[in-house]
């Protein structure tokens, strides 16, 4: 197949150090970082060492070995698979306070939460909004139009990021909180906040693709569950009652409404369908911010009080219920 370019790199050979204009195509494909080299003489003279990066790979993935979590106790089939390296962002788009910070902390973030205020947003604030959650949908759907059997979850976050860098946005998970990727896969049994690995989609696979944006200061957050392959009934029975979940809850949000009904109309639906509403989540509020006030839980409650008193709607908030397979105890 020959070895593709590559650029500002030393060949890696030893002893060389010549500059690389070549890179191993299986690396490329099997996604391993680095794989320079300066040319094809070069490359073949290396390839009885180099080729047992690839078999370490591929025998790590095959045989179940990778595991980066030793001590934790799945609940389904799913299995983490290696990740590739944190991508960048260029230097000219706008970046969040959290971006470059070693701990990933979004400071203006946390200061807002010991405030508790929420914030009531402006004409040209509520413009932004619109246009950034336009920018998202957009990055989402490039990413939705690539779900496939056979296409891993790291290609997917490699053209979330891509479609977000060619809007002028910031990938919104990338940093957050040290979050190593630029959007969340959920497959199968997890419920949110999965992230992209090498793990190839499988035939009946139901993959949840979370994507947010940051344009000009504001941040647009959405996601969409895609159906892979041939799914099952139930699965797709799942899939169409939590997007009616969300739908039911966004129905009736006006101002003097509570918090709570729109919970107690998720949750309704849910359980008319023999579904339960996961409370460890919850919609949240989202502006400036990625995260901050309001809470909006996605399940019923009689302890929330607090109303929408806007004459007119100028909040942002997210709602996105998460509805498992099986039904929990209340």
């Amino acid at each position: 197949d020959g070895i593709k370019m590559a650029e500002a790199r030393l060949c890696e050979t030893p002893d060389c150090n010549n500059p690389a204009k070549l890179r191993c195509p299986t690396c490329i494909k099997m996604d391993i970082e680095g794989s320079y080299f300066c040319n094809q003489e070069c490359f073949k003279s290396y390839w009885s060492v180099h080729k047992k990066i690839h078999k370490k790979e591929s025998s790590q993935v095959s045989n179940g070995s990778y595991n980066p979590w030793p001590n934790f106790k799945f609940t389904g089939k799913l299995r983490p698979y290696p990740m590739s390296e944190k991508r960048t962002v260029p230097s000219h788009i706008p970046q969040p306070d959290y971006a470059d910070d070693e701990r990933g902390y979004p400071y203006s973030e946390i200061e807002s939460k010991k405030a508790g205020r929420i914030s009531v947003l402006s004409e040209s604030e509520i413009a932004e909004m619109r246009l950034v959650s336009k920018l998202a949908r957009e990055v989402l759907d490039e990413a939705g139009k690539a779900v496939k059997v056979g296409v891993t979850a790291d290609e997917l976050d490699r053209i979330v990021h891509e479609a977000s860098i060619e809007r002028d946005c910031y990938p919104s998970p990338l940093n957050y909180y040290n979050f190593p990727k630029s959007c969340c896969t959920s497959v199968n049994e997890v419920i949110c906040h999965g992230i992209p690995d090498k793990r190839p989609l499988e035939d009946g696979d139901i993959c949840n693709i979370d994507v947010t944006v940051y344009h000009n200061g504001f941040h647009g957050d959405l996601n969409e569950t895609f159906l892979v392959g041939n799914v099952d009934e139930e699965s797709k029975k799942l899939v169409r009652v939590a997007y009616e979940c969300m739908m039911a809850g966004i129905k009736i949000v006006k101002p003097g409404i509570k918090y709570r009904e729109i919970g107690n109309e998720i949750q309704k639906h849910a359980n008319a369908n023999n579904f339960s509403v996961v409370r460890t989540y919850c919609g949240h509020g989202i502006n400036q911010l990625f995260h901050c006030a309001p809470s909006v839980p996605h399940y019923s409650s009689a302890l929330l009080v607090f109303v929408l008193r806007m004459s007119k709607l100028s909040l942002t908030a997210s709602c996105m219920p998460v509805i498992p397979l099986q039904r929990t105890k209340p």
